[in-house]
């Protein structure tokens, strides 16, 4: 059993799972956090400049690694490639009622859904694998994870993490605090929301997924049932090493900061 056929048994066992975003479009930061250890990428389609070829590059090298790889998706029109690539999986943003959660569940599964056959794919080991074991293996991996992030979704949330092949809820913080409009720090809105989505992940039984700039944030929705942290990206890893590398060797040199 390698990592990737078993990341959604680890995700809904409960276990402590630390991933990252990918941004940039190469194959480098893939193979950098999976040999570092990270349990899983998220590869970015939604802000970030990731196409087909691009995040095909990259889901091999997560394969080549045994990362597991989700995708988010840009939308779910989206999911069918991504799947095809080998992902892990999807997260799948701006996920609003229960009926919407349910129409994207079916794109994930072959039996009881809507997800296109095939096998001429590095999912199906360019035609390797037996149609029926395919089928099984896809729809026994697969792993859905639904972003709330729209004030509307809130009234629908309970329902939202009952439905069936919704396998964790992301907690989208970003957009709702932008949704929310207040600027100040720590607004009430949000927390109240963040709250809110992780009492239903928990009354699901659904592992909840967040993402997180550091330790302290990870420690503290890791009180609220979080077990799932999507820990910065690629490109803030590369940015917070860059400020400390330069500030240490100007500090080593003399150089007068501006």
């Amino acid at each position: 059993m390698n990592a990737v056929s078993t990341f959604r048994q680890r995700m809904h066992a409960g276990d402590k799972l630390v991933g990252a975003f990918l941004k940039t479009p190469t194959s480098h930061a893939t193979e950098i956090l999976g040999d570092l250890g990270y349990d899983f990428v998220v590869i970015d389609q939604e802000h970030a400049p990731f196409d087909r070829t691009t995040s095909d590059i990259a889901l091999l090298a997560a394969k080549a690694h045994d990362v597991p790889a989700l995708v988010r998706v840009p939308g779910a029109d989206a999911l069918l490639s991504v799947l095809d690539c080998g992902a892990a999986g999807a997260l799948v943003p701006h996920v609003k009622s229960a009926a919407q959660a349910h129409e994207i569940a079916a794109m994930f599964r072959y039996r009881g859904g809507s997800r296109g056959f095939a096998t001429s794919t590095r999912a199906g080991r360019y035609t390797a694998v037996p149609m029926w074991q395919h089928i099984a293996d896809s729809d026994a991996r697969m792993v859905f994870v639904a972003q709330i992030e729209d004030p509307v979704a809130l009234d629908d949330i309970d329902a939202i993490a009952a439905v069936d092949g919704v396998d964790s809820l992301f907690i989208g913080r970003g957009d709702l605090t932008a949704a929310f409009g207040d600027d100040s720090k720590d607004p009430p809105e949000v927390r109240r929301a963040v709250e809110r989505i992780a009492e239903a992940a928990r009354k699901a039984k659904k592992p909840i997924s967040v993402y997180v700039g550091n330790a302290t944030e990870a420690a503290w929705l890791n009180t609220l049932g979080a077990s799932v942290f999507v820990l910065s990206s690629d490109q803030g890893f590369l940015r917070q090493a860059a400020a400390a590398g330069l500030r240490d060797v100007r500090d080593k040199v003399g150089v007068a900061r501006a």
